[in-house]
């Protein structure tokens, strides 16, 4: 049994290279979809497509009761990669920079095992290769095409660089702050760089709103609040000599409900309109709203720690990150619709793997694969007996 598992891991391994070497961003993911598609033909395990690129595959499907879910993203991100990797993105401007990758791996890894002992699994196993998690609202579209039909409780996971290898952040509440965007256009007067004084000039409103839009956060909601608002973009201007008639502001929030939300966009809104008209220059703003907080449920949650440390001991229980952390996910519309759970699995082993994700300098752990792999094989039931020892 050994000898299979470890053929498992180095399979999964140099196929989450494979697909790292291959990414594709969001609702773009044929080649990915093809891939896993093919490797679920190949294991004789039936599935369909969802949502256009997504797939849904399931195990011991005449077994009675509601099926658990075990969830892997598939997506990348538009940034041009930088670690020299021998698996280095063949594809300029995209990368997977965010370890969906390894996620994709880790779940086929997972569907390979689960198929060799699926009749000795007490309910059914579907699995769900999701595209289009960053930003694309992935998940709902699986949802919305049925992927969550017969199914009772979901787990997932998240490689996280900021935590120990190895340690699991699995709260029984909220594990990850929804988030949403927001846009501005400043309209000005425009003019010669030489007499600013018969202008209006929008980068500078521009440029006090950023300053101002900083404050919100322990001036206008108490310091305690979990949220962020960050300036992400500037824009504006032809030429040096040159005061532009517009210029443009865009950046991100993340709240931990939506209370908070509605707060932090009037105050948005407020400061931005007001100071802008302090220098002369009308805004318009705009918000998008993304995702959700990502809200675990108690049973789920407890179960999921107690399966990670039954296998890898009392100590990996995360204490050190503080939650909830503020980046967000898409797997808050499972959470929303059915109970489940999401947890952060550490990757720093001190080798490198503490770069945060979203750097063209991130690289997956692989280290994770078999540890996250023996995880969901127990999350779905398979016993000791037919995994071997860690």
């Amino acid at each position: 049994m050994q000898k299979l598992w470890q053929d498992n891991i180095i399979f999964a391994e140099k196929l989450r290279k494979q697909l790292h070497a291959h990414p594709e961003l969001s609702w773009q993911e044929k080649n990915t979809a093809s891939l896993v598609r093919n490797q679920l033909d190949e294991l004789d395990i039936p599935w369909r497509a969802c949502a256009d690129t997504g797939t849904v595959a399931w195990l011991n499907e005449e077994a009675k009761g509601t099926a658990i879910a075990l969830r892997g993203d598939m997506d990348a991100l538009p940034i041009d990669e930088q670690t020299g990797k021998e698996w280095q993105s063949v594809n300029h401007g995209c990368m997977h920079a965010c370890g969906h990758d390894g996620h994709t791996a880790t779940l086929l890894a997972t569907a390979r095992w689960l198929k060799q002992f699926e009749k000795e699994l007490p309910q059914p196993v579907v699995l769900i290769f999701q595209p289009a998690e960053e930003g694309f609202h992935g998940a709902r579209e699986m949802i919305k095409d049925g992927a969550l039909e017969n199914v009772g409780e979901i787990y997932g996971w998240h490689n996280w660089p900021a935590l120990p290898y190895g340690t699991i952040a699995c709260p029984d509440n909220i594990v990850m702050c929804g988030n949403g965007t927001f846009s501005m256009k400043f309209k000005g007067r425009g003019g010669h760089a030489s007499q600013p004084e018969l202008c209006a000039d929008p980068l500078l409103a521009a440029s006090a709103v950023n300053v101002a839009l900083q404050q919100i956060v322990s001036r206008r909601i108490a310091p305690q609040a979990t949220a962020v608002i960050s300036v992400t973009q500037i824009h504006g201007g032809t030429a040096p000599t040159v005061i532009p008639e517009e210029a443009t502001l865009s950046g991100s929030i993340r709240v931990p409900d939506e209370a908070t939300r509605r707060l932090i966009n009037k105050h948005i809104t407020d400061v931005a309109t007001q100071t802008a008209a302090a220098y002369g220059v009308e805004c318009i703003v705009e918000h998008d709203m993304r995702y959700q907080a990502t809200i675990n449920h108690k049973a789920q949650a407890t179960y999921g720690r107690e399966v990670w440390q039954s296998l890898y001991g009392e100590q990996t229980l995360n204490h050190g990150q503080a939650l909830p952390i503020m980046a967000s996910e898409d797997f808050s519309y499972y959470l929303q619709a059915i109970p489940g759970a999401f947890a952060l699995i550490g990757s720093d082993d001190g080798e490198g793997h503490n770069v945060s994700c979203h750097s063209p300098h991130y690289d997956f752990n692989d280290r994770l694969i078999a540890d996250v792999c023996r995880w969901f094989c127990q999350l779905a039931g398979l016993t000791d007996q037919s995994l071997p020892k860690h």
